[in-house]
């Protein structure tokens, strides 16, 4: 018995050090997310999209980026949330994610950029269980901060295939 504790202390150790690391956090709605700084290729001021027909309503369009076609998703609308006006702070957080076919990049529309956060192991909790109708297997766990919570995003995991495949489709 306190051979199993120790190996499920272990296993709950190596998985907050593999979530540990260096995070970019942004707002969507008052709420704090952050996305792994290894995921993020750059961070652009808000531009005109260019809307690609027959594409979910969080799929605002596709930009060109320094040559390159890149799909943008509003992550308020994608995540269910209402859609408000861009500010000044709006912006698109350009993001390497995997796709059905390798890495494909995309633009993540946010309410505004915060900070780059040092997140240790011990401050990560696992998400908690919302029952049965609720999908949470895009979040990665919940930073506790000194500021209040802060929802990690694994990012690869926030579009389901089906979408991704869209998106490759559109760029």
């Amino acid at each position: 018995m306190r051979g199993e504790a120790a190996n499920t202390t272990l296993m709950e150790d190596t998985d907050n050090c593999d979530r540990e690391g260096k995070y970019l956090t942004f707002s969507l709605d008052q709420e704090e997310y952050g996305i792994g700084i290894l995921k993020i290729k750059e961070i652009i001021g808000m531009m005109a999209f260019t809307s690609v027909p027959q594409t979910p309503e969080f799929v605002k369009g596709v930009i060109n980026l320094r040559g390159k076609v890149i799909p943008v998703v509003d992550l308020r609308l994608r995540f269910g949330l209402n859609a408000i006006d861009y500010t000044e702070r709006t912006c698109i957080i350009v993001v390497e994610i995997e796709g059905n076919s390798g890495k494909i990049t995309i633009g993540i529309v946010v309410d505004a950029v915060s900070e780059v956060l040092n997140i240790k192991g011990d401050d990560i909790e696992d998400t908690p269980t919302f029952g049965t109708q609720l999908n949470t297997d895009y979040i990665l766990g919940m930073a506790i901060m000194e500021g209040g919570v802060k929802i990690l995003l694994d990012i690869d995991r926030v579009l389901g295939e089906q979408e991704i495949s869209r998106l490759e489709k559109a760029a």
